[in-house]
């Protein structure tokens, strides 16, 4: 197996790198032998992957030394670690490697992403309309062009279906796999009394993040800390920027922590997470950590999206700012519904995200489309017209720059 990945993976800087993780853990329990590649620079985050026996290779962009590369590997599966990844690379994996099944991890839908951030920047409510994006463009082909698609979120295969009309037989669910939550866990949790404070978490460079924290130190936490005035709120996460550290203000109990290696330990010890998102898609990480570490949360609609099902929230899910701080407040100071809060939590990981009730199914599927793959090819229409037009014209643009680079 060749995984292509946008970014070496960093399981203790953000979700995406955690779920990559993952899917590298199921596919090693089938006694794959895989190869991480990627074109990024590795940074001091970045996970040793040579210690599970995980080979790593370097990738060039726009070089043809990749065709080398993965003609001599030869993979039988290769993934795609989101769109962008397949639009560089999915053209030449198809020319080298043709019965390769190939798989796109989309992370999350970066269109609807995208279409809600217009949306919040139009100061309008999102409807279908913000999705039909250029970037739905290009991230739909994609869908398209693979034989697989990895979603995380139930809201996005339903979205996918009805918006834009993918097939189910081309599309996965599979969102966040944990272990289970036992009752000996769950009783060594730290309680109501030996917490304290408000947390919440996140990375830096992840916009939507960005967004988030400065709608919580402008328009939130100023109403938190009036009725909590000896409450403190704590924002953890990786690759802090200048803009984030202008936003720490100890005399109002704003502060801005940083990365942090352990983040299940030190949430332990805190009362109450805040996940104010006004834009986002995907599953929230922040809130599975939470959950985890027995820490009711407040979050808005977006960041609720996909994560409870019909089970009710490990807090409260408000939109509108007032109501969001009321709420924070109430579970911070009230005992018996913190107590319930968080043992929802648990049994949302229990019967949401375990991860025996998806391995199987997800493994099954992987091979019942390698053993059909010529015929899922065909009745896949438009994936093959999409290929071989972005084979006619991001090849032809590739191996342009490719030469021009040789000069």
């Amino acid at each position: 197996m060749l995984i292509i990945g946008f970014v070496w993976p960093e399981p203790q800087s953000s979700a995406a790198g955690s779920r990559m993780m993952q899917i590298i853990e199921i596919f090693k329990s089938k006694n794959y032998q895989i190869t991480f590649a990627t074109a990024c620079t590795k940074t001091d985050n970045a996970f040793d992957l040579k210690q599970i026996e995980v080979q790593t290779k370097t990738l060039l962009l726009n070089d043809s030394s990749f065709d080398t590369f993965i003609k001599k590997l030869n993979p039988d599966v290769v993934l795609f670690d989101r769109f962008m990844i397949e639009e560089q690379f999915g053209w030449r994996v198809a020319e080298q490697c043709p019965n390769a099944l190939r798989i796109l991890d989309t992370e999350d839908l970066h269109c609807l992403r995208r279409g809600r951030q217009q949306a919040l920047k139009d100061h309008a409510v999102f409807d279908t309309s913000y999705l039909y994006n250029d970037t739905a463009k290009r991230e739909i082909a994609s869908i398209f062009r693979c034989d697989l698609s990895i979603i995380i979120s139930e809201v996005e295969i339903k979205i996918l279906k009805e918006q834009f009309h993918v097939s189910h037989d081309l599309l996965i669910y599979l969102p966040f796999l944990l272990n289970s939550i036992t009752l000996k866990s769950q009783r060594d949790l730290p309680n109501f009394k030996n917490r304290k404070h408000f947390i919440t978490v996140g990375n830096f460079l992840h916009q939507p993040n960005i967004d988030g924290l400065l709608h919580l130190k402008q328009n939130i936490w100023p109403l938190i800390r009036k009725k909590l005035p000896k409450a403190e709120m704590h924002i953890y996460g990786a690759y802090v920027t200048e803009q984030a550290k202008q936003l720490q203000n100890k005399a109002e109990g704003f502060l801005i922590k940083g990365f942090v290696e352990d983040i299940n330990s030190l949430m332990q010890k805190y009362k109450v997470c805040l996940v104010p998102l006004r834009y986002g898609a995907g599953l929230k990480g922040k809130i599975i950590d939470a959950m985890l570490n027995g820490v009711p949360c407040i979050t808005t609609s977006i960041g609720a999206e996909g994560m409870y099902g019909d089970l009710e929230p490990n807090g409260f899910v408000e939109d509108q700012t007032k109501d969001f701080a009321d709420k924070a407040v109430e579970l911070y100071t009230n005992n018996f519904f913190w107590n319930g809060k968080q043992k929802l939590g648990v049994t949302i990981i229990n019967v949401r995200f375990d991860k025996q009730l998806y391995t199987n199914d997800f493994l099954l599927k992987v091979e019942n489309t390698q053993k059909n793959l010529n015929y899922i090819r065909l009745h896949n229409f438009t994936g093959s017209m999409l290929m071989h037009h972005t084979i006619q014209s991001t090849k032809y643009m590739s191996r342009w720059i490719d030469e021009k680079n040789k000069k």
